[in-house]
């Protein structure tokens, strides 16, 4: 009777078990399905708001700036030599007058501060008219106009999202995830920094490991999916990450992956292949940490030099590519390959404040030709 009755137990245990697996299949099948209307509704998602969509960001004054903001605070004339108006007295807190300037120069109006009736008047200020954009009013900084009245020129422009200064790391990654979202569903994206020198394009792409730029936030991202894509498929779906890093140096292209890499990088002959560079290295990074110290050598072989302009001025283009390769080993229908691109283009110059001279000068001008492409 004791037989029999553990017997019966172990069957309901048995019938238990694989009502529980059979209820665990249906709800995972459940959860893809569910998952493949997410990626189609994303995707009409972000076509709606745009496939081409331009952020801005406005760093806060770095310590040089401050510095310079407060000598000029001080001065009790101006550079000709005449007495300044009354108007540029100079205030008890240099810090104070540092970020009221800065204030003065950016306004950030919100949708209720807009005027679209005088604004919609001047076809310059088409973008800033559109209710479904992000503003920013530029204003012409004082000067000294020997006693008349201040004539300040007044820019307005609207963008898909802008970030002020009080933004952080974390607020345009906000921004940005819903793009290696894309990537990571197939799709191939790319997103570029575009900027003149020393206007913080390298930290907001890269940063530090206190602030994270975008591609640290987004190798992350990656590897979290691949970790729960497979964890759903149970082992029947595989998911690699290959990164890619290559820098556009005075119209050339160095591969900074490649074992003979110097401090330069390897430079590699590009041909073409469905629009894509091949003949460069390839990595493939089973972890995240793996991705952060190729990064971390890519950045100690970039080209980065010194100007009046810029201590840490990149004189290249650096563009890390990386590609989310999922494969099924039942449905070949799963299948896909999304690719992230992400540019840190060099900054544009002027010659005049830069001071380049030398290879610098050579440099500024290639770097100046290539950004102007972009316009085309």
């Amino acid at each position: 009777g004791t037989i029999s009755s553990l017997e019966e137990k172990l069957r309901a245990k048995n019938e238990y078990c694989e009502q529980f697996e059979t209820i665990e299949k249906k709800l995972i099948c459940e959860k893809n399905v569910l998952n493949e209307i997410r990626r189609t509704l994303h995707n009409k998602v972000i076509q709606l708001t745009g496939n081409i969509r331009v952020y801005i960001r406005v760093r806060p004054l770095i310590s040089s700036e401050q510095q310079l903001a407060a000598t000029l605070a001080t001065r009790p004339s101006s550079a000709s030599g005449r007495p300044s108006s009354r108007g540029s007295i100079a205030s008890a807190s240099s810090s104070q007058q540092q970020q009221q300037h800065q204030e003065e120069c950016f306004h950030f109006p919100g949708v209720a501060d807009r005027k679209i009736s005088g604004a919609s008047k001047s076809p310059n200020y088409t973008s800033f008219s559109d209710l479904s954009k992000q503003t920013i009013e530029l204003t012409e900084p004082h000067r000294d106009r020997g006693g008349l009245n201040p004539r300040r020129k007044k820019w307005k422009y609207g963008f898909d999202k802008v970030f002020n200064p009080v933004n952080d790391q974390a607020d345009v990654w906000e921004g940005a995830e819903p793009l290696v979202q894309s990537a990571i569903d197939g799709h191939k994206v790319c997103m570029f920094a575009y900027g003149q020198t020393s206007s913080g394009k390298t930290h907001t792409m890269i940063g530090d490991s206190v602030n994270r730029g975008l591609i640290p936030r987004a190798v992350e991202k990656l590897f979290a999916s691949k970790k729960e894509i497979e964890r759903s498929f149970a082992g029947n779906v595989s998911v690699s990450i290959k990164v890619e890093l290559l820098e556009i140096y005075n119209e050339e292209v160095f591969d900074l992956l490649d074992a003979e890499a110097g401090p330069k990088g390897q430079k590699i002959k590009i041909r073409l292949n469905s629009n894509e560079a091949v003949n460069n290295v390839v990595v493939e990074a089973s972890s995240q940490d793996e991705v952060q110290g190729v990064l971390q050598l890519a950045q100690q072989r970039r080209c980065v030099k010194a100007t009046k302009s810029n201590s840490e001025s990149s004189r290249s283009h650096l563009l890390f590519t990386v590609r989310f390769e999922l494969s099924s080993l039942k449905n070949e229908e799963m299948n896909r390959q999304g690719v992230l691109h992400i540019v840190d283009l060099a900054g544009s110059e002027r010659l005049d404040k830069s001071g380049s001279q030398g290879t610098l000068l050579t440099e500024a001008k290639h770097i100046n030709t290539s950004l102007s492409a972009l316009s085309h």
